[in-house]
């Protein structure tokens, strides 16, 4: 209740809103199937089209559309409308299209059109009325366009129903079960671009093609059943006749009536073009070519034939009789009508056919001997035989060649398969379309005059072909995966190459094709790498010569742009420059690995490194192996350099003395093959005590440095007595390397042996050392 207290006081506009729900922007209103009994209230002067189809309005009343005076379109059809007041459209002068059609009017009256002064479109087919009327419902429709009327009940056509139209571009009417004309109905419209007309009978279709005849240029009559008609279509008129297209469409025909029309037709001289769409033949082609023969020289130079069903198809005759009829013929089109043969002798007499389409029949390649004849279409330029049953191109370009002068040739949704190396072709052959032939890969038969090829919808891999007078290349839906060669083709204008495994083009191959235009490179699965992308976003003048640009254009990867249009996509700068950044981290990573390698070197890392490793390994073992394992009295550890006094001064005294000495050295003593850093280790475990001969070659030496480094953990950290200290020569505990802390620790804090130059002291030297290995 309180929404209808409300609504009452809506503006009219806001109420007409809330009865359709979409008035556009444009206030075109879509009031369409929303099942209104009424013509909704609260029109205003704002609306410019209205749209009230398919809903279920009964009348029209005088004040329905009183306010919308500015209405330019008003879309009734689909209606229950059966009254209309007579003054309904008083307000609509601007009116330019009504459509009325599919309603219930049972009579049109012409007091509702007399206010559209500007009406351009209307449409009152599919009513319930009989006849137009006494007189001219459109008689105040001076700029009335187009008409369409009739429906099934429509019967009567008089004179003077059309007065007051003077042109039409389309006049449509369906009278299928028109039964009287009035002769001279028609001839107040002066002039129809196209009419169309549907009608069963015979004299009704001659009747209005005798009104027609000097005011209609394109005449189409619709479900006809053509018969025997002996009146002469023009009788005694010094008016030029007008029209120059006839077209039937789902018209029957016997083989009397061709004849007839044959001859009738010919009176028609300014006819140029006959066509004959879904229409039935019942007969066999027994045509009275003798009575056609005499008659006049006809005007036809286009005769188009398409979906023809002839009921006696494999009884029809071969058209022996009518070659004299065709020498002027220039166009000739016979589509889906199962034309499986041409006879030579007939097709020679089509001396002036430059057009012939054959698309959809049932021609082969054996039957081209007789269609494509020696001298046969002497003039032809443009041939169709796409959608036949040809297997071998090669035979089929071996008859087509007989045809001289042909420039255009269409022998698509053929199934060739594969092609041969070389084909013969006619000289001038310049347009070629293969498109849907089943070919796997492209030979030299194709001929190198092409302007123009279509090679779609194939098996094809690549494209290798030199053409050098190539300018459009159709390449759409095949498999290739790069642009054809630029060198090959340098002529090249418009390319399409849609809908293959295009993954991306470089700005080279791009610029190397110097004359394209137009390029079509949509639905591919694009690669949208960074070089793509910087390429075809900031190319100058790329977008121009893209076609589909850039609704067409879709990335396929990587997967976070998967689906985004190739214009609108932005990479970061680590995916555009991995290698460049792979490659800094890199060179970053080795100079960082440089600088620890020099910094451990300088602070000897390394050997702190390989200390605590030793020390780890020594900690994993017994401190101090059993009596019986022990094979040494001494490990002897020196420099190279030494080697002289040790092995052949000390190794005598302590190993020839009584009792003898067991010295363990690393030249005699160490385990061939075996880990150095093991044998330090189980030397110095197997050994009582460890004897240093300490000089300034020691402290340098890297392999008393190695010693030391695996070893003297463990024999500094039991803090026992296992190491004797020998100084060879004087040397200050400050020379030694800091990372020899222990050993300047011992040699700071412990008593160590010191080899005397004098040959007097010596002996006490021996005695000493023996006594400290004895200890």
């Amino acid at each position: 209740m309180i929404y209808i207290a409300l609504a009452a006081h809506l503006p009219e506009e806001q109420a007409l809103r809330q009865a359709c729900l979409s008035c556009d922007a444009t206030q075109s209103c879509n009031c369409s199937s929303m099942g209104l009994d009424f013509i909704p209230s609260g029109l205003t002067g704002k609306i410019t089209a209205l749209n009230l189809a398919h809903n279920r309005i009964k009348l029209i009343r005088a004040h329905d559309l009183q306010q919308a005076v500015n209405l330019r379109a008003l879309l009734l059809q689909s209606n229950q409308i059966s009254s209309i007041d007579e003054d309904s459209f008083a307000s609509q002068g601007k009116l330019e299209l009504l459509d009325l059609s599919n309603n219930s009017l049972a009579r049109l009256s012409p007091a509702w059109f007399g206010p559209l002064f500007s009406l351009q479109h209307l449409r009152i087919q599919g009513n319930s009325y009989s006849d137009l009327g006494e007189s001219s419902p459109f008689s105040s429709l001076r700029n009335l366009n187009s008409l369409h009327l009739g429906n099934p009940q429509f019967s009567v056509i008089r004179q003077g129903n059309f007065e007051g139209i003077t042109f039409l571009s389309t006049l449509k009417i369906d009278g299928g079960n028109l039964s009287q004309y009035e002769p001279g109905s028609l001839k107040s419209i002066r002039k129809i671009n196209h009419m169309i007309i549907s009608v069963r009978r015979i004299d009704v279709f001659s009747a209005v093609i005798r009104d027609l005849l000097h005011s209609a240029i394109w005449l189409e009559v619709r479900e006809i059943k053509l018969d025997i008609e002996n009146e002469k279509l023009i009788q005694n008129s010094t008016l030029p006749s007008t029209i120059e297209k006839l077209t039937f469409t789902g018209a029957s025909f016997t083989d009397q009536y061709i004849s007839r029309i044959a001859v009738l037709l010919k009176e028609i001289t300014s006819l140029r073009e006959l066509e004959a769409i879904d229409c039935v033949l019942d007969g066999k082609g027994e045509w009275d070519t003798t009575e056609i023969a005499r008659s006049r020289q006809s005007s036809v130079e286009t005769i188009s034939v398409t979906n023809m069903t002839i009921l006696d198809f494999y009884l029809f005759f071969d058209l022996e009789g009518i070659e004299t009829q065709v020498d002027k013929l220039k166009r000739l089109s016979i589509a889906s009508s199962k034309v499986f043969m041409v006879p030579c002798r007939l097709a020679r007499y089509f001396s002036s056919l430059l057009y012939l389409d054959f698309h959809d029949n049932l021609l082969v390649n054996n039957r081209l001997a007789e269609t494509i004849c020696k001298g046969a279409w002497p003039s032809l330029q443009t041939l169709n035989l796409s959608k036949n049953s040809l297997k071998s191109l090669e035979q089929a370009a071996k008859y087509i060649s007989n045809l001289h002068k042909l420039i255009n040739l269409d022998i698509s949704e053929n199934n060739f398969g594969e092609i041969p190396d070389v084909c013969g072709w006619p000289e001038n052959l310049k347009y070629l379309n293969l498109s849907s032939t089943q070919i796997p890969k492209l030979t030299r038969c194709i001929p190198s005059t092409l302007e123009v090829l279509d090679v779609s919808a194939n098996n094809l891999q690549d494209f290798g072909l030199e053409l050098p007078l190539l300018k459009e290349l159709y390449l759409t839906k095949n498999h290739l995966k790069t642009l054809p060669e630029a060198a090959a083709i340098p002529n090249l204008v418009a390319m399409s190459i849609s809908r293959n495994n295009l993954n991306s083009f470089s700005k080279k191959e791009f610029a190397s094709f110097k004359q394209m235009e137009l390029l079509d490179a949509s639905a591919n699965n694009f690669i949208c790498s960074c070089e793509f992308l910087s390429f075809i976003q900031h190319e100058a003048g790329i977008t121009q010569v893209l076609v589909g640009w850039p609704e067409s254009y879709i990335c396929d990867s990587p997967l976070a742009v998967r689906g985004a249009q190739v214009g609108s996509v932005s990479l970061s700068l680590m995916e555009c420059h991995r290698s460049f950044l792979v490659s800094l981290i890199c060179i970053l990573m080795f100079l960082f690995i440089l600088v620890l390698v020099v910094i451990g070197y300088k602070y000897h890392a390394v050997w702190y490194m390989r200390m605590t490793w030793a020390w780890l390994q020594a900690k994993r073992k017994p401190k101090r192996a059993p009596t019986k394992d022990i094979c040494y009295d001494a490990f002897v550890s020196y420099s190279e350099n030494d080697s002289n006094w040790v092995e052949n001064i000390m190794v005598q005294q302590l190993e020839q003395a009584c009792p003898p000495f067991r010295l363990c050295l690393h030249k005699r003593d160490f385990v061939p093959g075996k880990w150095i850093v093991d044998n330090i280790i189980d030397s110095i475990e197997k050994s009582h005590k460890t004897l240093f001969v300490l000089s300034e070659h020691f402290v340098q030496s890297e392999w008393c440095k190695y010693e030391l480094d695996f070893s003297h953990f463990r024999l500094f950290d039991e803090n026992n007595d296992a190491a004797i200290l020998i100084l060879l020569e004087p040397i200050q505990s400050q020379a030694i390397p800091k990372r020899f802390c222990k050993l300047r620790k011992i040699m700071n804090t412990k008593t160590y042996l010191e080899w005397p130059p004098d040959e007097e002291q010596q002996q006490m030297f021996w005695e000493n050392l023996k006594a400290a290995l004895k200890s």
